[in-house]
């Protein structure tokens, strides 16, 4: 783990689309707080994006009760984010690396209220925190994830946000932290 970290550099203004760019034609605009008003497709830094190797991430984010979307660290790695009525499973719970990284604890659901996450991402040794309770503590990432853009494990990579399958998400206050040389 890095010694010093530098300060927060905000990746997402919450006002426009500046620094990112949809994934898939045919989507919508984020907006405001980067509300998903479409259902399909996603949003990611442009071609020419700042990429990232270890970090610390904080990301706000809105989901409604049949949202289902991801955040993909390096591109590559999904942090699950639902609320569909589906049971609970602690390897695809809201903040889960999906399908590789349960949560040690399912947190009550709170659908249509903003809830913060931290993540710290070294290597390929991950930690979650969710609204302040640490929910995964320091764990391996076996792979890449469904929806990757690429598998290239050893590179830096980009930020990627998934479409929401339902439409209605909202993220805001996105900010990076990278180790202090």
């Amino acid at each position: 783990m890095p010694a010093k970290w530098t300060k927060p550099e905000a990746i997402f203004n919450g006002k426009d689309l500046t620094g990112w760019e949809p994934d898939q034609s045919g989507d919508q605009p984020l907006g405001r707080e980067g509300q998903r008003t479409g259902q399909r497709g996603a949003w990611r830094q442009p071609s020419q994006p700042r990429k990232f190797d270890d970090f610390k991430l904080h990301i706000e984010l809105n989901c409604p009760q049949t949202g289902n979307s991801g955040v993909y660290l390096r591109g590559r790695y999904e942090m699950q984010v639902e609320y569909e009525d589906t049971p609970e499973d602690t390897y695809h719970s809201m903040g889960a690396i999906y399908g590789m990284v349960p949560v040690s604890q399912v947190l009550p659901r709170t659908p249509g209220k903003w809830e913060s996450f931290d993540v710290t991402l070294v290597g390929r040794r991950v930690t979650v925190v969710r609204n302040g309770v640490k929910i995964i503590d320091n764990q391996e990432i076996a792979g890449i994830t469904g929806g990757a853009i690429d598998a290239n494990e050893g590179e830096p990579g980009v930020f990627y946000i998934q479409g929401d399958h339902t439409g209605g998400m909202k993220y805001r206050n996105i900010t990076i932290s990278v180790p202090r040389k």
